[in-house]
């Protein structure tokens, strides 16, 4: 190998080293604790299976008038009324999709005690827009990261 070709392939040998050991970027995903549209509780994000599941895990508010902790009193199901609102499921079964957002997953309201279908996607660093939608008809939050 003459002097030129020696140097061009030393070259390009130190070029693909120095794109193998650059940091690999990671992946933005709603995975952390996300404070909700209103302030009124936050929602930690995690994974669940193979999907994302997120659950209640502050209120703002987390006593009810008599001093006890708030339960999940609105909800459709009798027997899941005792539940307290703090640890509460809100999240579940969400799947990344093609073109970033996350979807086929369902949102659970306890103000009104009905799931909704759902999809969330993040806008920027630190807020992620959550629908959810009955048939056609969607209404969307945006929710705030909550850095530690």
């Amino acid at each position: 190998m003459g002097g030129k070709g020696f140097a061009a392939a030393v070259l390009a040998g130190g070029a693909m080293l120095a794109l193998a050991t650059q940091p690999v970027r990671a992946e933005k995903t709603p995975l952390g604790r996300w404070l909700t549209a209103g302030g009124k509780s936050q929602v930690e994000i995690a994974p669940c299976g193979d999907r994302l599941c997120g659950r209640i895990v502050w209120l703002k508010e987390p006593l009810d008038g008599d001093g006890k902790p708030k339960r999940d009193v609105k909800n459709k199901d009798e027997s899941l009324r005792q539940r307290p609102i703090l640890g509460l499921p809100l999240l579940q079964g969400f799947k990344r999709l093609e073109d970033g957002s996350w979807g086929e997953g369902s949102i659970y309201n306890p103000e009104d005690g009905d799931t909704y279908r759902s999809q969330m996607r993040l806008v920027g660093d630190d807020e992620l827009q959550v629908e959810g939608c009955v048939f056609i008809f969607c209404k969307a939050q945006t929710w705030k990261k909550v850095t530690p």
